[in-house]
């Protein structure tokens, strides 16, 4: 995503028209987040093998800090360090056309060749799936890893296209008329998810 948007924008873009949006339930906490982050990073240990031919690649704007805290995990149970890049993926939406301000392109810094590399790509929020699809192609467009796996603090379903998380911090069952926000320290001074209701303005 841009790394102007908030999350609950991020997702009008991508579900449809505005909406007044409130407080419905907080569905992770700090601690909660702390803990779903570790054990995908058990995970990812336990499903490669190699962990010297994984790196991790963060989506802008919250997938960053995530993936940050994600190497930090992974190079304390590994004792090695693990690459980690920073992936923007504005001009590879789908709805670039229809969108009517002029995008905001951020850095994309992925100091590292990709090509017969693991790429664990993070990101926030799971929703219809184009987001993650943006970030393949712009993957894709930097080398030719060996796999592309995803790793995603929620899912929240309502899925457009067949892509799923090989990791996932919480499943958060959602209705389209709600929404899932992610906070974190890094961007927003908390650590906490929040489904927010969506009401017409």
């Amino acid at each position: 995503m841009p790394g102007t948007l908030p999350p609950s924008a991020r997702q009008d873009m991508e579900g449809g028209e505005k909406m007044a949006l409130t407080h419905k339930a907080t569905v992770m906490d700090e601690k909660g987040i702390m803990q779903a982050l570790r054990r995908i990073a058990h995970e990812i240990i336990e499903h490669n093998k190699k962990i010297d031919d994984v790196v991790l690649v963060g989506i802008r704007s919250r997938g960053v800090p995530l993936a940050k805290r994600l190497q930090e995990y992974l190079n304390e149970i590994e004792g090695s360090a693990i690459p980690l890049g920073i992936l923007d993926i504005t001009l590879y939406r789908d709805d670039l056309t229809e969108r009517q301000e002029q995008p905001e392109v951020h850095i994309t810094d992925v100091p590292f060749e990709l090509d017969k590399k693991h790429v664990i790509l993070v990101d926030d929020v799971l929703y219809t799936g184009r987001t993650i699809r943006a970030a393949m192609d712009a993957l894709i467009d930097l080398g030719r890893p060996a796999t592309i796996q995803l790793a995603v603090l929620t899912d929240r379903g309502h899925r457009e296209l067949p892509i799923r998380a090989d990791y996932v911090g919480k499943n958060v069952p959602t209705s389209r008329s709600e929404r899932v926000e992610v906070k974190l320290k890094e961007i927003d001074g908390s650590d906490q998810v929040d489904i927010l209701e969506q009401t017409k303005d």
